[in-house]
């Protein structure tokens, strides 16, 4: 079977029935010297996907949707991703990883810290202060995995303030 030069979709015949490219003149000009152009339409093609094309890895997901499931469950996913082998050793999917790993142990030491702050507030006849910030903080931290996850599936690299840079580091 062979497959389309510009979109990459099987295709028989001579045009390619996703995007309607001339398969006739692309199998002419991949013959080689001891093929005709006939034998080389009739062979096999090598797929070659299009230029910016997203290209699974050898897991079987590709880079950008592997890199938004690092933070899919924070920091189990990400220690999934540091350990299953294509997704290892590539350095955008490290990074992703390492970042939800830093992120998580963050939002932690956030957590600690705001339920030190929401005691004192109470102490001190702020309660509903300290309230406020605890119905606020959810949705933050929601935003913040919705952002980190939609980026990451685009192929945009968000560096986090404090942690992004280790994570860097580490990837």
């Amino acid at each position: 079977m062979a497959f389309c030069p510009n979109c990459g979709s099987q295709a028989a015949g001579r045009f390619c029935p996703n995007c309607g490219t001339d398969l006739g003149a692309a199998a002419s000009g991949a013959s080689t010297s001891g093929m005709g152009a006939g034998a080389a339409a009739a062979g096999s093609t090598a797929y070659a996907p299009p230029v910016g094309a997203a290209v699974p890895q050898a897991g079987g997901l590709t880079q950008n949707v592997a890199s938004a499931l690092c933070y899919l469950l924070w920091l189990l996913t990400g220690i999934i991703f540091l350990v299953i082998a294509p997704y290892n050793r590539d350095r955008v999917v490290r990074f992703h990883a390492f970042q939800s790993i830093f992120a998580t142990v963050a939002i932690i030491a956030l957590n600690i810290c705001l339920m030190i702050l929401g005691i004192i507030l109470h102490t001190v006849h702020l309660g509903l202060l300290a309230t406020l910030i605890w119905l606020i903080y959810p949705f933050a931290v929601f935003a913040l995995w919705l952002y980190l996850m939609f980026s990451a599936y685009n192929g945009n690299k968000v560096v986090l303030p404090v942690i992004g840079p280790l994570a860097e580091k580490q990837a």
